[in-house]
């Protein structure tokens, strides 16, 4: 049974707090982030609601700056800060996606050029094997039938975005960026850094020539399920560095 409108879910545990915190750091320092994009969590007792910082650089982002909102995207608290313009990306995922429970939107450099290419994005390596299930891309001004300034500002663009995203891990937005989801927040900031990885790796090789030896889907497959097998030995690492614990 959801929580009425304009109520409180609750609070969350400390420890769920503080890693979405963390993801915004780690995505940070890892140059995912910069100045912009942002991560979201979905309520752990609540799925109609989510969790996401008020708007604000990624680096700069405490648990005092996290607001809750409704799948509508719209804050619980009527006084809460101001939010995200794109914050129906997270939104509007999260109502056709109940296996998600952590959505990013990153404007990761190196993904880039494989949304505004016909360059299709193939996994290149075992930490990337997620990307085996294919990735689609969102072309804002194919799917609205207009011109925009490609922020996704409103929930048509949202829910047009998650429908392209399908049951896919990522999906690119040309001219933009990329959004990135898991069943946790650990997962997909592992995902996000990754795919900046691979796009990375795959510019490289597509540099020195001649066909490139992708992941077979099968090999995909196993090395995704390996590899987030142990999520713990990249987060672990990764929010020991960002909270002063290394």
């Amino acid at each position: 049974m959801s929580t009425p409108k304009n109520k409180s879910a609750g609070p969350i545990s400390k420890e769920q707090l503080e890693d979405l915190v963390a993801a915004s750091l780690i995505l940070a320092r890892e140059g995912i982030l910069d100045a912009f994009g942002h991560v979201s969590m979905r309520h752990p007792t609540d799925p109609s609601r989510y969790l996401l910082s008020r708007n604000l650089a990624p680096e700069l982002v405490t648990a005092a700056d996290i607001v809750e909102y409704d799948l509508d995207s719209e804050p619980v608290d009527p006084n809460a800060p101001r939010g995200f313009l794109e914050r129906y990306i997270h939104g509007e995922i999260y109502k056709v996606r109940p296996d998600v429970n952590s959505v990013i939107h990153t404007h990761s450099p190196s993904v880039v050029p494989f949304g505004i290419t016909k360059t299709v994005m193939q996994p290149v390596y075992h930490m990337s094997g997620f990307l085996g299930r294919g990735v689609p891309v969102y072309d804002i001004r194919k799917e609205s039938g207009r011109m925009t300034d490609i922020l996704i500002r409103e929930p048509g663009h949202g829910r047009d975005l998650a429908r392209v995203l399908a049951d896919k891990p990522m999906a690119l937005m040309r001219g933009h960026g990329n959004v990135v989801v898991a069943g946790d927040v650990k997962v997909a900031t592992y995902r996000a850094v990754y795919t900046e990885m691979n796009a990375r790796l795959q510019m490289q090789a597509i540099l020195c020539g001649g066909p490139i030896e992708f992941l077979a889907p099968e090999e995909a497959f196993l090395t995704e399920a390996t590899i987030e097998g142990q999520i713990h030995r990249p987060w672990d690492l990764w929010k020991a560095k960002v909270m002063g614990k290394r």
